[in-house]
């Protein structure tokens, strides 16, 4: 009976073990609709030629986003990565990032990586647990952004 208790012991951390190493989100970087902000326009990209693909994906380890991610065939050199917080899942900020990341270009700076870590509040864990938060990689054609991609699980 006690090898009995021992071995569901040790089913029960197996099967928590893998919560334990965090939650995991993904995101599609896709061309990301047109978007006009402070003033900025789509220069030398128009909106036919807005190309590109990625992906990325996050760890969550309690307050902690770890982020990495890679990109591909933009129509322009990437510019710079935010990671942004939407009102809601499917709907895009108009203000400042939430967060910025790090870009590393490779070759014309049209494809590349993109990574960061930070730290969240509790309202923001909720919220991107909830599918608010988005990936958006800008470049130089397209400062409103390029490609663009929800975190979800």
């Amino acid at each position: 009976m006690v090898n009995l208790a021992i071995g569901m012991g040790f089913l029960g951390f197996a099967i928590s073990s893998p919560a334990q190493g965090g939650d995991r989100f993904r995101a599609r970087l896709a061309p990301a609709p047109r978007l006009v902000m402070d003033g900025q326009r789509s220069t030398n990209v128009s909106a036919a030629t807005v190309v590109g693909l990625g992906s990325a994906s996050a760890v969550l380890n309690g307050r902690k986003l770890n982020i990495t991610g890679s990109f591909d065939k933009l129509a322009s050199p990437a510019t710079a990565a935010h990671l942004y917080l939407g009102p809601a899942t499917g709907v895009r900020d108009r203000g400042n990032p939430a967060f910025d990341l790090t870009v590393s270009k490779t070759g014309t700076g049209t494809s590349g990586t993109i990574a960061g870590a930070v730290d969240l509040t509790p309202a923001q864990v909720d919220a991107l647990k909830k599918g608010r938060f988005y990936i958006q990689i800008h470049s130089e054609g397209m400062p409103s952004g390029h490609l663009l991609g929800w975190l979800l699980k």
